[in-house]
C-alpha cells in the first residue's frame, strides 16, 4: 500500500506541474523554484512531515523534498549555533542531495557529448 501512496502523491504532484506549464505562461524554472519554496513553506508550517510520512518517497524525492530539507537543516543548525546556524543549515541539510547533483552531472558530462537543437 506504500508504494501505491507513493506513486500516487509523487505522480499527483507531477500532474499539478504538467498542468502548470499547460496552462499558464510560467517558465519550467519558475514552476521548479514555487515547488521547492511550497515544501519550505509546508515544511515550516509544520504540514509536510504528516505528508512525508503518509507518501513516503513519493513526497520526500520530487522538489517539495528539497525544500522540506533546507528547512530541516537550518532549524537544526539554529538549534544547536543559534542565528549564525541560518546561514550554514540549508547547505549542511541538503549537501548529500547537491553532491549527488553534481557527480551524476560530471557522469553525464563525461558520457555524452553535448550539441546544440
Amino acid at each position: 500500500m506504500q508504494y501505491l501512496w507513493a506513486f500516487m502523491v509523487g505522480g499527483l504532484l507531477c500532474v499539478i506541474a504538467q498542468i502548470l506549464i499547460d496552462k499558464t505562461k510560467l517558465t519550467p524554472a519558475r514552476i521548479l523554484v514555487g515547488y521547492v519554496v511550497a515544501g519550505a513553506v509546508l515544511s515550516a508550517l509544520g504540514v509536510y512531515k504528516y505528508i512525508a510520512d503518509f507518501a513516503g518517497a513519493g513526497a520526500s524525492v520530487p522538489l517539495l523534498g528539497f525544500g522540506h530539507s533546507l528547512i530541516q537543516g537550518v532549524q537544526k543548525a539554529v538549534d544547536e549555533k543559534g542565528v549564525f546556524g541560518i546561514l550554514s543549515g540549508g547547505l549542511t541539510g541538503t549537501a548529500a542531495g547537491i553532491s549527488a547533483v553534481m557527480l551524476f552531472s560530471l557522469i553525464s558530462a563525461l558520457l555524452f557529448k553535448s550539441r546544440r537543437k
